[in-house]
């Protein structure tokens, strides 16, 4: 049912890298660099596509209904680079692409031993023949999966003292989503991609889980005054839902809402707050200055150095 979807992504890649990068790499002398290239310009490619998707999307609402001014456009510069960044880098792809290889090598293993690991679709074989059930089967799991791993996140000290970088953020827009220490965003990928290869999710799917995931998550993030309504914010996080969970009120572990996609799971585990008139201020008040205003260096070094007294009980 994806075919159709992967032909044209050959193609476009194909177009691109023939017209334009293979010249350049070939008068620059750097043809021995061209299928490092080539892979790296398929992840690139996609990390445009969700930015121009997520820009489009969010933009024209925060402009139409912000929450609050903008009144440091610098700290938004920040998490502009953040954005293109995690987008570029496509940590998330990257986590899957490396561990399926560790995947191959174990089932290998496996078969030789005679045992052959169970995925969702071997488990319930009807799966295979109905991709969009299959697809919001993934989707699911992985939701829930994404819920416990954010929970862990503000229950462990350590881990904490990473993801207050995202936290800390008191100018809260759409980029905010990608606003991250890079040793937080690695362990979740890792996280997102070792759970993803353990029900065994299609490479193309697993894309499209990731592109809707991130264009979900930004607009949760935005400054924009918008509740999905007494029924639609039980099913999917709205921004007035998400905004609840970076106020001030509900930083650390006295976080509420959780959930990445679904706030079934913070009504399932007692975390939800569905008060559709609260618009708090956002942001830690507890983390250092420098991880709300300073600069992407700046704010790397200092949460590490955060990780590094977690770690050490101090």
């Amino acid at each position: 049912m994806f075919d159709w979807l992967i032909r044209i992504w050959v193609d476009c890649s194909g177009t691109i890298y023939e017209q334009a990068v293979q010249p350049a790499l070939y008068a620059l002398g750097m043809m021995e660099w061209a299928d490092q290239i080539q892979e790296w310009l398929d992840f690139a490619l996609l990390g445009v596509v969700q930015v121009v998707l997520v820009y489009a999307v969010c933009r024209p609402l925060e402009a139409a209904r912000p929450v609050e001014p903008v009144t440091n456009p610098g700290a938004v510069r920040t998490d502009v680079f953040y954005t293109l960044l995690a987008k570029l880098g496509l940590l998330p792809l990257i986590a899957f692409v490396l561990l399926s290889s560790a995947e191959r090598t174990l089932n290998g293993l496996l078969a030789d031993a005679g045992v052959i690991p169970p995925t969702l679709e071997t488990l319930i074989p009807p799966l295979r023949d109905m991709p969009l059930l299959a697809l919001a089967s993934y989707l699911v799991i992985l939701d829930f999966a994404e819920y416990w791993r954010h929970r862990f996140q503000h229950m462990f000290g350590w881990w904490y003292a990473l993801h207050s970088v995202h936290h800390a953020q008191r100018q809260m827009t759409f980029w905010t989503d990608d606003r991250n220490h890079l040793l937080d965003d690695a362990v979740s990928s890792l996280w997102f991609g070792a759970v993803a290869l353990l029900i065994g999710v299609p490479p193309v799917q697993f894309v499209l889980i990731v592109m809707f995931r991130q264009l979900a998550e930004s607009l949760s993030h935005a400054n924009v005054r918008l509740s999905f309504g007494r029924v639609g914010e039980r099913l999917l996080v709205s921004p007035r839902f998400h905004r609840i969970h970076h106020g001030e009120l509900s930083a650390g572990e006295d976080g509420r809402n959780y959930a990445v996609l679904l706030p079934v799971w913070d009504w399932i585990f007692g975390t939800a707050d569905f008060d559709r008139t609260s618009y708090p201020r956002t942001g830690d008040p507890l983390v250092p200055e420098s991880l709300a205003t300073g600069g992407w260096i700046r704010q790397q070094v200092d949460g590490l150095k955060q990780f590094g007294r977690a770690l050490r009980g101090g």
